[in-house]
């Protein structure tokens, strides 16, 4: 399946969008509280910026205070400095 992705021009690029925003993530999880970080999910990576993905509103608002520290890090880590978004995630 892998070899699939990689050799489908769409397919691959979505692994690589797949792939940078998981990169992301891992980049500021470390300014995460440790109770947020189960919360927190990589979303979606498009020209128009970068998604996380959360559980509730009460960690959305803490996160949306986050944002500058986020930026900065992922800014002085060598990432575009593209808008981050914060997505809630319906309960399942």
């Amino acid at each position: 399946m892998a070899q699939a992705l990689r050799n489908s021009e769409s397919l691959g690029s979505l692994l690589q969008r797949i792939q940078k925003s998981s990169e992301r993530l891992r980049c500021i999880s470390p300014l995460l509280p440790p109770q947020l970080r189960a919360t927190v999910q990589a979303g979606p990576l498009d020209d128009e910026g970068w998604s996380l993905l959360v559980a509730n509103a009460a960690a959305a608002s803490k996160l949306r205070q986050m944002l500058p520290a986020m930026t900065s890090t992922l800014v002085d880590q060598g990432w575009p400095d593209v808008p981050i978004r914060l997505r809630i995630q319906p309960r399942r």
